[in-house]
């Protein structure tokens, strides 16, 4: 029988790291190891970060973001436009979109976006909470910002089909050129899409 190379507690970190979405078994080590030269302090000081992440955060009960207080922030704020509401797929979205400093209305956050092939479907998704805001009927538009993948275009089209009865105006983020990219480069839908929503100059 061999002897395990590395101590059990070792190996623990290592494969819990390697757990998270985007790290594998080298980025697990070097973490892990990272954290074994480290001070005491920052090797602790993680571990209550960790631990007051579980602990204190939770849902917002209306617009399913992620605060410690609820309603978020976002949602007790007056001086946005309640009568606004942007449907993302999750709180990371929400993030990109405040980054902008474009945006001053409510949030709805789906956690997700319908895939069939990963057993995903609207059940599993804040859909039915969405249709619930809408019918008190306070928005007067409804922007769906879902990624543009083949599942974001999907659960767009579904929140399409399911909010259409209550006659609210849907918009969907333009799709387009980036900024400081080649056409030679740009794929045939966005550069197809850029087509279709030009401006006048």
């Amino acid at each position: 029988m061999a002897t395990p190379v590395l101590p059990r507690s070792v190996q623990r970190l290592i494969d819990e790291f390697a757990r998270l979405p985007g790290i594998g078994p080298k980025s697990a080590s070097r973490l892990t190891f990272y954290l074994l030269r480290a001070t005491d302090n920052q090797a602790l000081d993680l571990s209550v970060a960790l631990q007051e992440l579980k602990e204190r955060t939770r849902l917002c009960s209306v617009c399913f973001n992620i605060t410690e207080d609820d309603p978020c922030p976002i949602c007790e704020d007056e001086a946005r436009d309640a009568h606004l509401v942007c449907v993302v797929e999750e709180p990371l979205d929400v993030l990109a979109i405040e980054r902008s400093r474009a945006y001053g209305g409510r949030y709805h956050v789906l956690h997700g976006a319908i895939s069939p092939v990963e057993g995903i479907g609207p059940e599993d998704l804040r859909v039915t909470e969405l249709v619930q805001r809408v019918a008190q009927g306070q928005f007067t538009e409804i922007i769906l910002a879902t990624n543009p993948t083949l599942e974001g275009e999907s659960t767009a089209l579904y929140l399409q089909r399911r909010l259409a009865e209550y006659g609210v105006r849907m918009t969907r983020l333009a799709r387009g050129l980036p900024v400081g990219g080649d056409l030679e480069y740009t794929d045939e839908i966005t550069l197809g899409r850029a087509l279709e929503g030009r401006q006048e100059v």
